[in-house]
């Protein structure tokens, strides 16, 4: 009975405490104040209205601003950084070493995410974001969690289980590789993406806290994205901390520019007919002397906010001259240098009488210099300064490559009106190229229509000795990317050279098979 008793006061209080500081005394502030005002005065109403509302947040009948959830990602419907992190942060602290190991965090981020939406438009974007983010869940369980850090890119937490050794989470990361790299359709477009992947095991990570795992996982991504598209890093003790772009980043880029500290690493480019070193491309690197190397895409945007890439073209142009000197004068066999242009340099009035100038410095003919021009630049530019740039420079001996072909919308007037030389078939066809059948048709139809327009051509972002075969045999003149080289600092592209003439040199003479369109190889 004394039981029963005891029950009932307990009730009867909690209902009472909720009629008395429950949220809908918020109804009665206003008489309360006013209460308060008549007989305390403004001092009595001025402590009823600060300590009302914080008792009622206090005792949770009303949930404080900060424990509002965070909004959900816009394009994808996922949860965000800090559900992902709060996340982590529970399952560190919730149940015993009986229930699993800690959790794990992933971090998958698809190659080139950046032009998805030039490519594709918002809508197309969006579409292919959503399908790889039910495509993620729907390998995992549902225990696991999957958020989006920025776009394509996804935050996911593996929730405590059995095992998770190394061997297990490599196998998961390949699993979820796959799944984003299957086929999407897109009114009617075949989209074949590549990721890569980071992640981070609790044993690794000093700190136990669903932060400090998020960030291990960003810094082993950062590691993979410099190994190549389709890299896949685990997070180690030895590994370099993942880098903070400075706030003051604008003033550090400027800097990095007159300090040298921004310069170009070399990309060779081969003839699949001869193996022969054709060119190098020269791609612009920033080695900060505290922070290491700073990947192209967290400094670039920074260069065009600032409004600094003529200077940035200045630069490279200036470095990419002096190497061709200096390959001379060791006598290195290097065709000629590719060098990247910005639409602000197009623009520039003054942009073929500077490199014709730096030209004659230098002393180097102009078939020593190509120019490489983004196609949505000729695609969408009706800018006269610019064709007159880019035809004048034709005209004066220099190639011009036109880049990323495919991406964009050139017509065949444009690459006519533009003098172009030679067209750089995009990634995003050479991917899977000796496997897939679609691929290889779509390669096809462009080295046919390249054929025919008197075009060069060079494949880039080749990451396998498969793909690079099949551009052999299909005709392809130039090949560029990982399963050649890597891009490397000038100092040493000696030995590399030095060393890939060594290979030809013991490699047998064999006669071409004849390719799908009844030509040799070239």
């Amino acid at each position: 009975m004394s039981i029963t008793t005891s029950a009932q006061r307990d009730a009867l209080r909690k209902k009472l405490r909720m009629i008395l500081l429950g949220p809908q005394m918020l109804a009665f502030l206003p008489a309360i104040m006013l209460g308060a005002f008549w007989f305390g005065g403004e001092g009595l109403a001025l402590v009823i209205a600060v300590t009302l509302p914080g008792i009622l947040v206090l005792t949770g009948h009303v949930p404080a601003p900060w424990r509002v959830r965070a909004r959900r990602d816009m394009l994808t419907g996922l949860p965000g950084r800090q559900d992902l992190i709060a996340t982590l942060s529970q399952g560190f602290s919730s149940g015993s070493n009986d229930a699993g190991d800690p959790p794990v965090c992933l971090v998958l981020e698809i190659d080139n995410a950046s032009a998805l939406e030039s490519q594709f438009g918002e809508a197309g974007a969006g579409t292919v974001l959503r399908t790889c983010a039910e495509r993620l869940k729907a390998v995992l369980r549902e225990s696991d969690v999957v958020t989006a850090l920025k776009p394509g890119c996804f935050g996911i937490a593996i929730a405590r289980t059995p095992r998770t050794d190394l061997e297990v989470m490599i196998q998961l990361s390949g699993r979820l590789q796959d799944a984003v790299g299957q086929p999407i359709s897109l009114d009617g477009t075949r989209v074949l993406l590549s990721s890569c992947l980071g992640f981070s095991m609790p044993s690794r990570v000093p700190d136990q806290v669903g932060e400090s795992l998020l960030d291990a996982a960003e810094s082993a991504l950062e590691e993979a994205q410099k190994a190549g598209p389709g890299s896949i890093r685990a997070f180690s003790n030895g590994m370099r901390p993942r880098v903070s772009v400075p706030d003051n980043l604008t003033r550090e880029v400027l800097r990095a520019l007159e300090d040298g500290e921004i310069r170009p690493w070399f990309q060779p480019q081969v003839s699949t007919d001869t193996g022969q070193l054709t060119g190098f491309e020269a791609l612009a690197r920033w080695e900060h002397p505290e922070k290491g190397q700073i990947a192209p895409a967290a400094f670039l945007p920074a260069i065009a906010e600032a409004g600094l890439f003529e200077r940035l073209g200045e630069v490279i142009l200036y470095h990419a001259l002096t190497a061709l000197k200096a390959w001379d004068k060791a006598g290195l066999k290097v065709p000629n240098v590719a060098v990247n242009v910005s639409p602000e340099e197009l623009r520039n009035p003054r942009m073929f009488e500077k490199i014709r100038w730096e030209l004659d410095r230098f002393d180097l003919g102009p078939d020593r210099l190509v120019i490489e021009v983004l196609e949505n630049v000729v695609a969408q530019s009706e800018d006269d300064t610019t064709t007159r740039n880019i035809a004048a420079l034709s005209r004066l001996g220099c190639g011009i490559d036109l880049d990323d072909f495919g991406t964009g919308h050139a017509s065949i007037s444009n690459i006519r009106r533009f003098d172009v030389t030679r067209i750089k078939i995009d990634r995003s066809f050479i991917s899977q190229v000796d496997t897939d059948r679609d691929q290889q048709n779509m390669v096809s139809a462009i080295l046919t229509m390249a054929e025919r327009l008197g075009l060069d051509t060079l494949g880039e972002g080749v990451e396998t000795h498969g793909e690079h075969a099949m551009l052999a045999q299909l005709g392809c003149g130039h090949v560029q990317g990982y399963s050649i080289a890597r891009p490397m600092p000038f100092e040493d592209t000696a030995t590399w050279i030095d060393t890939h003439q060594a290979k030809l040199s013991t490699m047998p003479t064999i006669d071409h098979a004849e390719n799908p369109r009844g030509k040799k190889a070239s």
